[in-house]
């Protein structure tokens, strides 16, 4: 039954501070809480379908959500108790107080964003989600840990964040799973649980999750926890890349440009490198301006590295400006005005995936594992 569905559309990420709040990870997620039994088919027939996750840190990007479809076969409320002129919030509340899961988790979306009539109320979106997660909803679990995590309706509560990720996760959510992740690799050093971290993506990757799947394709490119396999990185790769994510869009490029994994191709390189700087990926925009600067893998164009340095130089990328600058006189003025025009024309224009990769977990979620790497090092 579709209910309310909330989207991943994924610049924001996780940072340290978020874990000045001292507590233990590892030993608050006990064995009995990750290990006790779910009946996963009972919760899966009131959810199946549906997606529940927000961002960790804003989340109002969020589109409005189909309207939901009731099955009040699923509460205990006799004909008594139903008002002669019941209005729809009336209905959602009675049904929601009766027990019935999918009315929780409407309301609950309802209060969150003040939709459909209401005023948002976080304190009583919170009262909802808890409900749901209360019979093991597994969005209700999820979205829950992000209200916990943030503070929103509650206490910030990392430890309690943590535990319902867990606990969702367990029962099948990807998108709880990938949360999960993210805080085990940000956590500081007693918090960390690296091996587990790219369990869960693997976990999340196979159950579709295109976030997993970028990342847990590039611990396969640099060898983090898991043998170095360019084969298994490109693979997985590919599959967030087809669907837009500019950073699988910029690493399929490198792969191509290097031969790794895939055979060497600089004109699927370069492709791949525009897809991604249409989306305003910095690292994908400098690339760019190089490789037509250089002509060493694609026809020298020094128009086009202008264009994209000017356009790096407004992101703020380092050397950007200085070497905008000295193509300028390389660069007839009818060029350079060509050159200077068509940049400040840009628009970025990122995929939903991207958008809500970045508002989510930042612009660059390669340092999760990039960082570790190097403090292990």
């Amino acid at each position: 039954m579709k209910k309310f569905i909330i989207y991943l559309c994924c610049g924001v990420f996780l940072p340290s501070p978020v874990f000045s709040q001292s507590f233990d990870l590892a030993s608050g997620i006990t064995e009995s809480d990750t290990k006790e039994e779910i009946d996963v088919q009972k919760a899966e027939e009131n959810v199946a379908d549906d997606r529940g996750i927000f961002s960790f840190l804003n989340f109002s990007f969020i589109k409005k959500p189909a309207d939901p479809k009731i099955d009040e076969t699923k509460t205990e409320a006799s004909e008594k108790d139903v008002p002669v002129q019941e209005t729809p919030l009336q209905k959602m509340t009675r049904l929601a107080e009766s027990g019935n899961t999918s009315a929780q988790l409407s309301l609950g979306y309802m209060y969150l964003y003040g939709t459909d009539g209401v005023q948002s109320d976080h304190t009583k979106a919170f009262k909802y989600y808890e409900m749901a997660a209360a019979q093991n909803d597994k969005i209700a679990l999820n979205n829950l840990g992000s209200l916990y995590f943030n503070g929103i309706g509650t206490k910030v509560d990392y430890l309690k964040a943590a535990q319902l990720f867990a606990q969702a996760a367990k029962q099948g959510s990807d998108d709880a799973a990938v949360n999960l992740a993210f805080i085990y690799l940000s956590g500081d050093s007693k918090n960390k649980n690296l091996d587990e971290a790219v369990q869960l993506f693997q976990q999340a990757a196979d159950a579709g999750n295109n976030t997993a799947k970028f990342m847990l394709g590039y611990a396969y490119y640099k060898g983090f926890r898991v043998p170095q396999d360019y084969y298994k990185a490109v693979d997985l790769i590919k599959q967030a890349a087809a669907i837009d994510f500019d950073e699988a869009q910029y690493m399929l490029a490198i792969m191509y440009t290097n031969g790794q994994g895939i055979a060497q191709n600089y004109g699927n390189a370069v492709k791949y490198f525009r897809a991604a700087a249409l989306q305003g990926n910095i690292d994908a925009i400098m690339a760019l301006a190089n490789i037509f600067t250089e002509g060493t893998m694609y026809p020298r164009n020094l128009i086009q590295a202008h264009i994209f340095y000017n356009i790096a130089s407004v992101y703020g990328a380092k050397g950007a400006a200085e070497r905008r600058n000295a193509l300028s006189a390389e660069l007839k003025i009818e060029e350079l005005l060509q050159a200077q025009s068509q940049a400040e024309s840009f628009k970025e224009k990122p995929s939903e995936l991207t958008s809500y990769i970045r508002q989510t977990f930042g612009n660059n979620i390669r340092r999760y594992i990039d960082e570790n790497i190097k403090q292990k090092n």
